[in-house]
């Protein structure tokens, strides 16, 4: 199985930005862990602060993976182009939060991935990505 985890804007600050509700770790060391934890599956990750490399990630890997887990982070409340980017590729995603984002501010509640997304998983912390990769 092949997978691939595209993180958006802002998260790779994680381990320094807002460690209250992100915690303390890089998402690099969650990374590592994860390919240890999940040696059977063939795991790849992918982060943009750009709305626009993200949605050419997901055109490069929608036809030909059998998974995407995608927390286009605040892109996810704006971003009617990754929306429609998940619509119009075969693989399926699963749209992931590491905060619980309806318990945030209520522009947070809406977004333009769920939709078309095969689920969302959010406010586990790191652990919603690999509540995500056992989903497939």
């Amino acid at each position: 199985m092949k997978l691939i985890i595209i993180n958006g804007p802002n998260l790779n600050l994680l381990g320094k930005r807002e460690p209250d509700i992100y915690g303390n770790r890089s998402f690099e060391v969650f990374y590592e862990s994860l390919k240890e934890k999940f040696k059977n599956i063939e795991l790849e990750y992918y982060q943009s602060n750009l709305e626009g490399e993200i949605i050419n990630k997901l055109h490069e890997v929608g036809f030909n993976y059998d998974g995407i887990i995608l927390n286009a982070a605040a892109y996810t409340h704006t971003s009617v182009a990754i929306g429609d980017a998940v619509k119009a590729i075969e693989t399926p995603v699963v749209e992931v939060h590491i905060s619980n984002v309806h318990a945030r501010e209520n522009f947070r509640h809406t977004s333009f991935i769920a939709k078309n997304a095969k689920g969302v998983i959010s406010g586990f912390g790191l652990q919603s990505y690999i509540l995500a990769i056992q989903s497939f």
